[in-house]
C-alpha cells in the first residue's frame, strides 16, 4: 500500500491539463472549457434519484414537477459557486475546509464526506444490478458482483486523459437522454398537464415527504466536492479577466449539463404519471415494478428495455464520477494520496458489502429499500458541505475581487436554510420510523446519540468560522520550507553502479554513467543471470549462459579501462530486484543508473516491476534511463 503525502494541486495527475487559451478559434476556447459540469450531472440522475421521481408521477401525476425545476436551480447555483471556489481559490472544498476548520471537526467532516460517497456508490452499484437483472434476467448478486471490475474501466479511463473521460461519461448522458426521449415519444404526455406542473402545490401530506426526497435525492454532496476540483484541470491564467472568461463558460457548462439532469429526472416522473397515474397504479415506486408494468401499458417492448439500459447507463457513469470524489475527498482532507486503483477498490469494497448482506440474508426485494437508505445517508452529509461553501465563496480574504454578490449571498443562504429544514426533517423522521420500529434498548440509545452527534457537530460547522474568522486562509502549508542554497553540499560519485541487460539500453546506460562521473570514479558493473541453472544453482552455477554473461561483463569492463575508468564486474543471481539491490550494498555504490523498457499493461505484468522495486530496496539516488 503506496501512501504518499498528496501535494496541494487537486487532482494533481489531471490538473491543469487542459489548455484553454492556444485554440485556433474562439469556439474551440469555448469548448475547452465544457465538460467538468458533465461529471458532475451525471449525480443529478443517478439510480437513487429514480425511485422517488417514480413514486412522484405514479401518485401524484405531474403535481410535483415544479419541485424538480426548483431543485435544479438550486443545484445550478451550488455547482456554480463550487466552479468558482475552485477557479478562482484554486483550492477544492476538501481542502479549504482543512484550512477552516481545527483538526476534529477537519476529520468528522472527512468520515461524513467519505460516507455520502460509499452511500453514493452503493446506489450506482443497486442500480446497475437491478438494470442488469431487467435487462438479462441476471440475478441481483451476479450483478453486483460484475460492478467490481468496473474498477479497472475508471482507471483506463483516467490513463487516457481528462478529455477522454469526459467523452466517455458525455457518452453515457447521451444513451440515457436519447432512451428517455424516445420512452417520452412511446407515452405522449399532454404538454397542458406537464405544463401544469410547473405551479407550485404541495397535495397533502405524503406529496411534502416526497418533494423532500426528490430535493434530498437531487444535490449530491459528493459533487459539491468534485466539481471545485474538476474546473481546475483548465489552464486559467491568474489574472482577474481569465478567471471572469472561465467563470462565464463554467456557468454555461453547468447550465447545460444540469437542464440535461432536470430532462432526465422530469422525464422519469412524466413517465410515471403518463403511464401508472394515468392507469390507476399510484402504489408504483421500485424500479423493477416500473420495469414491469411498462410492456404491458405502453404496449411496447422496447419501452422497458430501454428503462434498463438508462438504469445501467446512470449507474455506470455516477460510479465513475463518485471514485473521483473520493480521490479529492481524501488527498483534500488527510492530505493523504494513494494509488487509484486502491482508493477504487475500497470504495466499492465498502459500497458492496452491505448490497451482499442485504441480498443473502433479507433477499433481492430488500435492495429499492437500501437504495432508499443510502439516500437518507446522502441526506445527513448534505449541510456539512453546503454551509463550508458558502463560507468559503463569501470569505472576501479568500476570493478578493470574486466574493460573491450580496443578492447571490441571500439566494445561497436560502437555500442553505431549505436544504438544512428538510434533510433535518427526513433525518428525524427516520429516526423516529427507527425508535418506534425496535423495541432494542441498546439500538435506541444508539439512534439518539446519532443524533445528539449530528447536532452537535452541525452547530459547530456552523458556529466555528463565525467566531474565528481571523484565521488565515491559504496560509497552511502542505510542505515545510527547509530549502537553504547555502548549505547544499555538493560532491563528485565516486562509485557507480550500472545495472546492465546486454540489451540496447547498456549504450544509454553507460552512457550518462559516464556523464555523471568525475575523474577518480570507479564504476559496478552488475548484470542478473536468469537462466534456469543459475535460478537453481546460484552462485555455483557454470552453465553456459552463465559464462558467456561473465565474459560480456568482462568485455565491458576493459572497455571502461581502455577510457582509463576502473569498472569491477558483479554476477547477479535468481531474483534481479534483490540481487542489484545487495550487490550496490555490498560495493557501497552512491548511485544506481537503471535502463527502463518501457512495459506497460500486460507486458508489464509479465516482464516485472524490477525499477520500481529496486528503487525501495536502496537508499541510494536511483536515475532511471529511457
Amino acid at each position: 500500500m503506496d501512501f504518499q503525502q498528496a501535494s496541494s494541486k487537486s487532482l494533481e495527475e489531471v490538473h491543469s491539463s487542459v489548455e484553454t487559451a492556444n485554440r485556433k478559434t474562439p469556439w474551440k476556447r469555448a469548448m475547452a472549457f465544457l465538460g467538468p459540469a458533465y461529471l458532475v450531472s451525471v449525480g443529478y440522475m443517478d439510480p437513487g434519484n429514480w425511485a422517488t421521481d417514480l413514486e412522484g408521477g405514479s401518485r401524484y401525476g405531474y403535481a410535483l414537477i415544479w419541485v424538480l425545476v426548483m431543485s435544479n436551480i438550486m443545484a445550478i447555483v451550488l455547482q456554480n459557486l463550487c466552479a468558482r471556489l475552485g477557479i478562482v481559490y484554486k483550492k477544492d472544498l476538501a481542502q479549504v475546509n482543512r484550512e477552516t476548520y481545527p483538526p476534529v471537526i477537519n476529520f468528522c467532516l472527512y468520515l461524513l464526506a467519505e460516507l455520502a460517497i460509499a452511500a453514493c456508490d452503493l446506489a450506482e452499484i443497486i442500480g446497475m444490478a437491478i438494470g442488469l437483472n431487467l435487462l438479462f434476467g441476471l440475478p441481483m448478486i451476479w450483478g453486483v458482483s460484475i460492478t467490481i471490475f468496473d474498477t479497472f474501466l475508471l482507471l483506463y479511463l483516467q490513463k487516457m486523459g481528462m478529455r477522454k473521460m469526459e467523452a466517455f461519461i458525455i457518452g453515457l448522458i447521451a444513451i440515457i437522454f436519447v432512451s428517455f426521449a424516445i420512452e417520452l415519444f412511446f407515452v405522449k404526455p399532454v404538454m397542458s398537464q406537464i405544463f401544469s406542473g410547473l405551479r407550485p402545490s404541495i397535495p397533502d401530506d405524503y406529496a411534502l415527504y416526497i418533494a423532500i426526497g426528490i430535493i434530498g435525492a437531487t444535490v449530491m454532496p459528493h459533487n459539491l466536492y468534485l466539481h471545485s476540483a474538476l474546473v481546475q484541470t483548465r489552464i486559467i491564467g491568474d489574472d482577474d479577466e481569465s478567471k471572469r472568461k472561465a467563470l462565464k463558460w463554467n456557468f454555461i457548462d453547468s447550465t447545460i449539463a444540469l437542464n440535461l439532469a432536470l430532462f432526465v429526472n422530469a422525464a422519469i416522473l412524466i413517465l410515471a404519471a403518463a403511464v401508472f397515474f394515468k392507469n390507476g397504479l399510484n402504489g408504483v415506486a421500485s424500479i423493477e415494478d416500473a420495469h414491469k408494468l411498462l410492456a404491458p401499458l405502453v404496449g411496447n417492448k422496447l419501452a422497458p428495455a430501454l428503462f434498463a439500459v438508462a438504469l445501467i447507463a446512470a449507474g455506470q457513469s455516477s460510479t465513475i464520477t463518485g471514485t473521483l470524489a473520493g480521490q479529492i475527498v481524501m488527498e483534500g482532507y488527510l492530505q493523504v494520496r494513494i494509488n487509484p486503483w486502491l482508493r477504487r477498490i475500497m470504495t466499492r469494497v465498502v459500497a458492496v458489502i452491505p448490497a451482499f448482506i442485504t441480498i443473502l440474508i433479507a433477499g433481492e426485494n430488500k435492495m429499492t429499500d437500501l437504495l432508499i437508505l443510502s439516500q437518507v445517508v446522502l441526506s445527513i452529509q448534505l449541510a456539512f458541505a453546503v454551509i463550508p461553501l458558502i463560507y468559503a465563496v463569501s470569505n472576501k480574504q479568500m476570493m478578493k475581487n470574486f466574493t460573491i454578490k450580496p443578492w447571490l449571498l441571500a439566494l445561497s443562504l436560502f437555500i442553505a436554510a431549505m436544504i438544512l429544514f428538510l434533510n433535518i426533517k427526513m433525518v428525524l423522521s427516520k429516526a423516529i420510523s427507527f425508535l418506534h420500529a425496535s423495541d432494542n434498548t441498546f439500538f435506541q440509545s444508539l439512534v439518539i446519540t446519532g443524533l445528539v452527534l449530528f447536532a452537535i457537530l452541525l452547530l459547530l460547522t456552523i458556529l466555528y468560522p463565525l467566531f474565528y474568522k481571523n484565521k488565515k486562509a491559504g496560509h497552511e502549508r502542505i510542505h515545510e520550507q527547509h530549502l537553504n542554497m547555502n548549505t547544499i553540499e555538493i560532491k563528485d560519485f565516486r562509485r557507480i553502479a550500472l545495472a546492465l541487460d546486454f540489451s540496447h539500453m547498456d549504450q544509454r546506460v553507460i552512457s550518462h554513467g559516464l556523464k555523471q562521473a568525475a575523474t577518480d570514479t570507479s564504476f559496478i558493473l552488475i548484470h542478473v543471470v536468469e537462466s534456469a541453472g543459475a535460478k537453481l544453482l546460484g552462485h555455483y552455477s557454470a552453465d553456459d549462459e552463465t559464462l558467456q554473461d561473465k565474459e560480456q561483463l568482462e568485455m565491458y569492463s576493459a572497455k571502461f579501462k581502455e577510457l582509463n575508468k576502473e569498472a569491477s564486474v558483479h554476477l547477479g543471481y535468481r531474483n534481479r530486484v534483490s540481487e542489484i539491490a545487495r550487490i550496490c550494498h555490498e560495493e557501497q555504490a552512491e548511485l544506481l543508473i537503471m535502463g527502463a523498457h518501457g512495459h506497460s499493461g500486460i507486458a508489464d505484468f509479465v516482464y516485472g516491476h524490477t525499477i520500481e522495486s529496486v528503487r525501495h530496496k536502496v537508499n541510494i539516488p536511483v536515475l532511471i534511463v529511457s
